[in-house]
């Protein structure tokens, strides 16, 4: 089971814990997952809960991390499952592949983690995202950039939509703060050797390295730097560097990173709503989950939280009903407020919420919050 699903198990149990009504006998409300999995896991609400006085159940489509089966994926939930609504569908090529299938059919998805400002841009009214696309994370960073001191930087990032498209935000940001860019360098997602890309790195005169990939990745590519002696400060964009899983598997090669994230469990009390957040941990701790998985876990409970509430305010399971209610939407999540504005071309617009950025770093082996972000 992966993090994404025991977020999404963890959700239910706390979304529909307590003040919620008592599921009927009746038939469940189904909410289509769309997941990278290897392969399908079903979870349903908590008997005490639900929403419409009916248990809620989660149909789970893996997507293979392939952009064919997350079209795939989305056909079957919509066509066979007849589900109302979908969460997904992780990563941005996944999501931009299950999107002509949403306006095909009128089935509107809440996206918890792609990062593609296309997503939104194109033009798909059916689409409603919670995670931050890139431009939204840069600007998050912006108040920081005068104490990180960036005068230039190096990219390197994995070799998707998400990848690119952090290049561009980031690398525009740093440009209109004065910065410069320097080497921009690729990797495909299956590659685990970056030290031709990493060389051309070492060879520039950047301070600062931007990294964007997964935390697998981002493991081999601390190492391989630390064996190459390069000297950078590293920044992880995206949310998904898992900073406590680098620590345990990259080490000594982990110490000073800094990392962009939109949950913090070591400091739950520092998010918008302390008690959710620790409450969100407690539960994850006691079903014996791994804490790693915490830094997007969390997406899950936010995705299965807002899907839930735009149903309960539509009155009805149905597709365009759910649709009109996401606009309606405003609840507090895991990450902070979520409330969905406008984005797009006029009349075609998605949705689109302000998450909450925060910056945490690897110091002396430990989760530590640095002391300019703790006071912003």
């Amino acid at each position: 089971m992966t993090r994404a699903i025991r977020a999404l198990t963890v959700a239910l149990a706390i979304v529909f814990a307590a003040g919620a009504p008592s599921a009927q006998a009746q038939d469940s409300v189904k909410v289509g997952v769309i997941q990278p999995l290897s392969g399908p896991v079903a979870a349903s609400a908590n008997a005490k809960g639900g929403v419409l006085g009916r248990k809620v159940e989660l149909l789970i489509e893996d997507n293979k991390s392939d952009p064919k089966e997350a079209a795939t994926a989305a056909e079957k939930l919509i066509v066979r499952d007849k589900v109302p609504v979908i969460v997904g569908a992780w990563g941005s090529s996944m999501t931009l592949a299950a999107m002509p299938k949403l306006e095909e059919y009128g089935v509107p998805m809440v996206v918890e983690t792609s990062s593609a400002a296309i997503i939104t841009k194109r033009g798909n009214p059916w689409i409603f995202r919670i995670s931050p696309p890139s431009e939204m994370e840069a600007l998050g960073l912006e108040k920081y950039l005068k104490e990180f001191g960036i005068k230039q930087a190096d990219f390197l990032a994995v070799n998707t939509d998400w990848g690119r498209g952090s290049v561009t935000a980031f690398g525009d940001l740093l440009k209109k703060s004065g910065a410069s860019v320097g080497a921009v360098e690729f990797m495909e997602q299956s590659a685990t050797d970056m030290n031709a890309q990493i060389t051309k790195v070492k060879a520039g005169s950047a301070d600062t390295l931007f990294l964007t990939t997964s935390v697998e990745q981002i493991t081999l590519v601390l190492k391989q730097a630390q064996e190459q002696r390069l000297t950078r400060k590293v920044i992880t964009t995206g949310g998904s560097s898992s900073p406590s899983q680098l620590i345990k598997q990259a080490g000594a090669a982990a110490e000073g990173s800094y990392h962009i994230l939109f949950f913090l469990p070591w400091f739950p009390e520092a998010m918008p709503d302390g008690k959710l957040a620790k409450a969100f941990v407690d539960e994850w701790a006691k079903r014996g989950h791994p804490f790693e998985g915490l830094t997007e876990g969390f997406r899950g409970h936010d995705g299965v939280l807002t899907a839930v509430e735009a149903i309960r305010i539509a009155g009805k399971a149905e597709p365009k009903a759910v649709q009109a209610a996401l606009w309606q939407v405003s609840v507090m999540g895991l990450n902070g407020p979520i409330k969905f504005e406008k984005d797009g071309p006029a009349g075609k617009e998605s949705g689109q919420s302000k998450p909450s950025i925060f910056i945490v770093q690897v110091k002396d082996g430990k989760i530590a919050l640095p002391a300019f972000a703790a006071k912003k």
